[in-house]
């Protein structure tokens, strides 16, 4: 309220209606106080991508300038943060000849094979993805087939790309050690709260899951304790792990953004101090900011 803003959702998986307790989505009296946006605005069944998110942010973003408010983006999806930013990422369309070749391929020498030789193409799209992550290696000599140049190459351009509109990008961080037991004691609290409860009704669904909502961490491993495939305690474990390993992930993304206003939690004492800090940061913003800017609120 301190900044006159209006909250625009920066999550890929809040969009989607019902799968609220995994998603850590605000309370409707939290969206009752503030004005939010973003948030529920696709069925679980229904797919959404970062052309549609970055369309309709900038609609809000229109829309809460037009009111004489703040646009103030909040959340951890930096694909989503990035191509507000700088755009969409604009690699070549899909080559479906090319693609139905690699996975001909891939059926009869595997992962590492083709990784091994993107690799040899591509060094340091090879480090970033996963020897196992057929989708993405796939994608990235894509890349190198269709252009000729690396993936890794035209994704540096991209981010170094001139920013769309002002943003003041204010981050906390946290240390490691820290940032462990919060995802854990959060992932616990979630299952406190119903989360196995939430997924069995979307198992019971029987439009499902579209492939970006399937994505979501955490609801995969549950489904399968209601398929009865894994017992809860290991997918409680599983889920943790994989948080943390997101965590740092996307903390690697935010790290590569331009001029971003670090705050570090352990200077401060209790949530509400570092939530002063961010605000007082993210309100030192002159005018013409004021009322035709991005805000940029990265948690």
């Amino acid at each position: 309220m301190r900044l006159g803003a209006e909250i625009i959702s920066l999550d890929s998986m809040q969009v989607y209606r019902g799968m609220d307790i995994g998603t850590a989505k605000p309370a409707p009296a939290e969206r009752a106080r503030v004005p939010h946006h973003l948030i529920d605005i696709r069925d679980p069944w229904e797919s959404f991508s970062t052309a549609e998110y970055v369309r309709l942010a900038d609609e809000a973003v229109a829309e809460t300038t037009a009111r004489g408010r703040l646009s103030l983006f909040v959340g951890g999806t930096a694909l989503y943060a990035k191509s507000v930013l700088v755009g969409i990422f604009d690699g070549p369309s899909a080559d479906w000849e090319f693609r139905e070749d690699f996975r001909r391929e891939a059926g009869k020498v595997g992962a590492e094979a083709l990784h091994k030789r993107l690799a040899e193409l591509d060094p340091e799209a090879a480090a970033r993805i996963h020897p196992n992550d057929l989708r993405r290696i796939e994608r990235a000599l894509e890349i190198h087939s269709k252009t000729g140049r690396p993936a890794s190459a035209l994704r540096t351009e991209w981010k170094a790309a001139q920013l769309r509109y002002d943003a003041r990008l204010v981050g906390i961080l946290r240390p490691r050690e820290e940032l462990k037991k919060r995802i854990d004691a959060r992932v616990d609290a979630m299952i406190a709260a119903g989360w196995l409860d939430e997924v069995r009704r979307l198992v019971a669904d029987p439009r499902g899951l579209s492939r970006e909502a399937s994505q979501a961490l955490g609801y995969a491993e549950l489904a399968g304790v209601v398929r009865g495939e894994v017992q809860l305690a290991a997918a409680v474990e599983e889920i943790k792990r994989r948080t943390r390993r997101f965590a740092k992930a996307q903390m690697t993304w935010f790290k590569t953004f331009p001029a971003v206003t670090w705050v570090d939690a352990s200077d401060y004492g209790a949530t509400a101090e570092i939530v002063d800090r961010v605000v007082d940061l993210s309100g030192d913003l002159d005018d013409k900011t004021r009322t035709g800017s991005t805000h940029g609120g990265l948690r």
